[in-house]
């Protein structure tokens, strides 16, 4: 709900990427966005020049650019059709170029201030990086060091940048704690939610101006290469891949009968003779509420009368039952007999009122009676460390130079290959292509490698099923032959030609009706049949629900003036809209219980996140740094160099 709001104030950079105020890299790096100045070995066409200083410390244009480049990379392999100039469009140069400031600044005033990391806070942070996890979910040192060598990093570096995190994490914290916004302050944001606007729309479309004469083959294959990119098929890959089953694990994991007896006595407790009961419990602050409480005769009207509500558990044992309330009180209320209500016992938050409402017993269940489920849990248990073995063996033999090919030959696994696929999963050679159940949790880990990486485990079902994957063949990005596309991009030439007179007649309109001259009217005097307007109504609250995409003509109402009349796109060449906002009607969270709240809690929230980005800020100035704005544009345009030119939108 507030990201709405936040998108209102916030930069678009923040809003696409969701970056956090202070970068934490090492979670980057699991995109690819982890670098160092001393240790990474990608490129640099901007040599050394230093952007700025933060004390000791020099923040280099290549290492702006480096991260940008790796940042990007990974935005790609989610939107394998992203340009250079589209992402750097959307500030990233200026986003990351600030959290390596920001990052760094924190880092040198935590030290002056006798803050530092120690060795075991890394430690625990890597372990932490799903990167580094073995198929089981488990820190495998093997994928730590694989993953490293193929980025070109060494462990220093990285130990270095998750230090900075960990010392800016351990700075901001304090400023960014308890942060709250006041009811009315609150108010007009919640209110802003139940604002409604009403209006007009009336299309404008393309085809009405179409030409009645077909393209000739020139101008086809002119209009064809000047819109290249809006026929293009993003990246395709096809996988190689053998299925690794906890199956073929059964005969090893049977159970012996001493084992299945070992077990029993070891959980005799679960299998024995035992009493539950369902309870519920009513604290009050002293004895002489609770005892007052207790002559209401019930729990439930004891808690009403005073404002409160009654705790149930069910089926709970006297252990458990100890465990969360106390001895005390497990002891009174599995000695009352059932419906009574005993207490007060004293507790830790208070005094307690206990009553049971039923009771179950439970008899004991020899060895026979539950042999085929002690059965069931040490097999699976055995097949999920066996798998795990088997997996872990495979990775290191892996790390240590084994191919795919002779991985699987060893293994006796069996090998299958997917066609070229997006990273949807759609087959463009095939539409009616649907991936398998194997196929489908391939691909996020699959397109996140490269073509000379090593052969990697991916969980289907986890604990007891895996894939060992590897890149087949991947085809870039590429417009297809025409004469494959001829009908569609015929049509759409077509369209385009149209679209010029549906934009003049727009713009024209438009005039008309700024001048006081009704929409409909307007419409009706264009020459041409168009379709009728329609009238369009909504609350801001619909643009945020998660459900549903609101249509862009509709959301413009809401950055409107009223009565006035703006033209937006319909895409593909389609036509233009006309929009017209008739009227607003404003909300008044007030009368609605609980929204204000809810909108103030989230707006404390990015209240914290403002305070922790303002202490940064005045860190920056007690530190004297100074951002050099030369450094977007220097590492803007070798990033354009880098990637094959073109510009920033």
């Amino acid at each position: 709900m507030i990201g709405f709001m936040r998108r209102i104030i916030g930069s678009k950079f923040g809003a696409v990427f969701a970056l956090v105020f202070l970068a934490t890299v090492a979670f980057a790096f699991i995109a690819g966005d982890i670098t160092s100045n001393n240790h990474y070995s990608g490129f640099s066409f901007l040599g050394g020049s230093t952007s700025t200083k933060i004390g000791g410390t020099s923040l280099p244009d290549s290492e702006v650019q480096t991260r940008v480049q790796r940042a990007f990379e990974g935005q790609r392999r989610e939107s394998p059709g992203m340009k250079i100039g589209d992402f750097l469009s959307l500030g990233a140069v200026e986003g990351i170029y600030s959290q390596l400031v920001s990052a760094l600044s924190l880092e040198e005033f935590a030290h002056k201030q006798g803050i530092y990391v120690s060795k075991r806070m890394v430690d625990a942070e890597i372990a932490n990086i799903p990167a580094f996890h073995d198929a089981t979910g488990k820190f495998s040192q093997a994928a730590f060091r694989q993953l490293l060598s193929a980025q070109g990093i060494s462990e220093d570096a990285l130990r270095q940048d998750i230090s900075k995190q960990l010392s800016g994490r351990l700075v901001i914290a304090p400023a960014t704690f308890g942060a709250q916004i006041s009811r009315d302050a609150a108010l007009p944001y919640a209110s802003l939610l139940l604002e409604a606007r009403s209006g007009v729309i009336a299309a404008i479309p393309s085809a009405a101006f179409k030409p009645a004469t077909p393209p000739t083959e020139a101008q086809l294959a002119d209009f064809y290469k000047r819109n290249a990119s809006r026929y293009t098929i993003p990246e395709r890959r096809s996988f190689r891949y053998a299925i690794v089953d906890a199956s073929r694990f059964d005969a090893a994991a049977t159970p012996t009968d001493s084992e299945i007896a070992a077990y029993y006595t070891s959980n005799k407790a679960t299998y024995a003779a035992r009493e539950t009961r369902d309870i519920q419990q009513l604290i009050l602050p002293t004895e002489s509420a609770a005892k007052a409480a207790a002559s209401a005769g019930s729990l439930a009207a004891a808690a009403k009368a005073n404002g409160l509500e009654v705790s149930t558990l069910k089926a709970v044992s006297r252990t458990d039952f100890a465990r969360a309330a106390s001895p005390a009180a497990a002891n009174a209320a599995f000695a009352a007999p059932q419906g009574k209500v005993t207490g007060p016992v004293k507790l830790a938050l208070g005094w307690a009122l206990i009553q049971t409402t039923a009771i179950q017993k439970i008899t004991e269940k020899p060895l026979e009676a539950v042999k085929p489920q002690i059965v069931e849990a040490l097999k699976a248990r055995k097949r999920a460390a066996l798998i795990g073995d088997f997996i872990a063996k495979v990775e290191d033999n892996i790390a240590n130079g084994t191919t795919f090919d002779e991985a699987v030959k060893d293994n006796g696994l069996t090998v299958e290959t997917t066609p070229a696929l997006l990273s949807t999963g759609q087959n463009v050679d095939d539409p009616a292509y649907r991936p398998s159940a194997d196929v489908a949790p391939l691909l996020k880990a699959g397109f996140g490698m490269e073509q000379d990486d090593d052969a990697q485990f991916v969980p289907i079902t986890p604990e007891a099923r895996y894939a060992l994957v590897r890149v087949g063949e991947i085809v870039a990005a590429a417009p297809p032959p025409l004469a494959k596309v001829k009908p569609i991009v015929e049509q759409q030439y077509l369209l385009n030609q149209g679209l010029a007179k549906a934009q003049a007649l727009a713009a024209r309109l438009q005039g008309e009706v700024a001048k006081g001259v009704p929409l409909e009217k307007a419409m009706a005097s264009a020459g041409v049949p168009l379709p009728p307007v329609q009238k369009v109504s909504g609350r801001r609250a619909d643009l945020l629900r998660q459900d549903q995409q609101v249509p862009a003509q509709i959301s413009i109402l809401f950055a409107m003036t009223q009565g006035s009349v703006k033209t937006m796109p319909i895409p593909n060449d389609q036509g233009v809209f006309l929009i017209q906002l008739a009227s607003v009607q404003q909300g008044d969270a007030a009368k609605v219980p609980g929204l204000v709240d809810k909108v103030r809690s989230d707006l404390s929230g990015l209240a914290g996140n403002e305070y922790g980005d303002q202490f940064a800020r005045a860190i920056e100035r007690d530190l004297g740094v100074s951002r050099n704005p030369a450094t977007v544009n220097r590492v803007t345009k070798a990033l354009l160099d880098a990637n094959g030119g073109g510009a920033v939108k």
